[in-house]
């Protein structure tokens, strides 16, 4: 093949190369209509509980135990003194062992094994899961044998003002006595363990421990709380 030759071929391809992209075989856009078929069925959209973390300065249980699952808010509540509000939903009294149950100033005997006086806290009357138990407010069962005597021994109208100081804690007992059905107002320090009780710690990751050092009551409980054996006055 001569350079003349190769030059001519060489103007052929670059002018062939120039012009294929000119061409006019593209179609133009044509819109399609919408889609007519049967329309995809969705589930409703769920409608979420409206769920209130305080009420006034106080926190709901639900706020307080989400608040300690919270990695952001975990050092906010844990091991600090705060207000929680709830309903007595479960109480520990009639489990108290008939060994313990006896005035103050009488110790238990050796073999008694019985548990520090708790009650439970929840934000709705007759639940069974989604509360926190509350100790710390009396140290045995005798001391509270002791506040039940106090109450009922008080004239007739004066039975709140019956009190009487733990005598291991160097705290007033509540009165009344917690149980089922009252609204409280607990104020104590919060967190996953109480250390408080001389027979060893007890922990609650998921829902806490309140360690109580004030109890209001909101409302009050529908009947007298009482321990295994005593009878309460009218």
């Amino acid at each position: 093949m001569n350079a003349r030759f190769g030059r001519t071929l060489l103007a052929a391809i670059l002018l062939v190369a120039g012009t294929s992209g000119c061409g006019t075989d593209e179609q133009p856009y044509q819109a399609k209509p919408a889609f007519s078929g049967r329309k995809a069925t969705l589930p409703a959209v769920p409608t979420l509980p409206a769920k209130n973390k305080k009420q006034g300065d106080a926190y709901t249980v639900w706020g307080v135990t989400h608040d300690l699952r919270s990695r952001v808010h975990f050092e906010d509540v844990n091991g600090k003194k705060i207000s929680i509000v709830g309903y007595i939903v479960k109480t520990n009294l009639a489990e108290a062992p008939a060994c313990a149950v006896h005035k103050t100033g009488k110790g238990d005997p050796p073999d008694c094994k019985a548990p520090v006086p708790s009650f439970a806290i929840a934000d709705e009357k007759g639940e069974t899961k989604d509360m926190i138990d509350v100790m710390g407010w009396a140290s045995n069962f005798a001391q509270i044998y002791s506040m039940i005597e106090a109450i009922d021994k008080a004239p007739r109208g004066k039975e709140g003002e019956a009190k009487l100081t733990d005598e291991f804690w160097g705290q007033e007992l509540p009165n009344p006595i917690p149980a089922v059905g009252a609204k409280v107002k607990v104020t104590g320090t919060y967190g996953v363990t109480f250390t408080k009780s001389t027979g060893g710690a007890a922990a609650n990751p998921k829902y806490g421990i309140m360690s109580a050092e004030q109890i209001e009551f909101l409302e009050p409980p529908p009947e007298k709380a009482t321990l295994p054996g005593m009878k309460r006055k009218p």
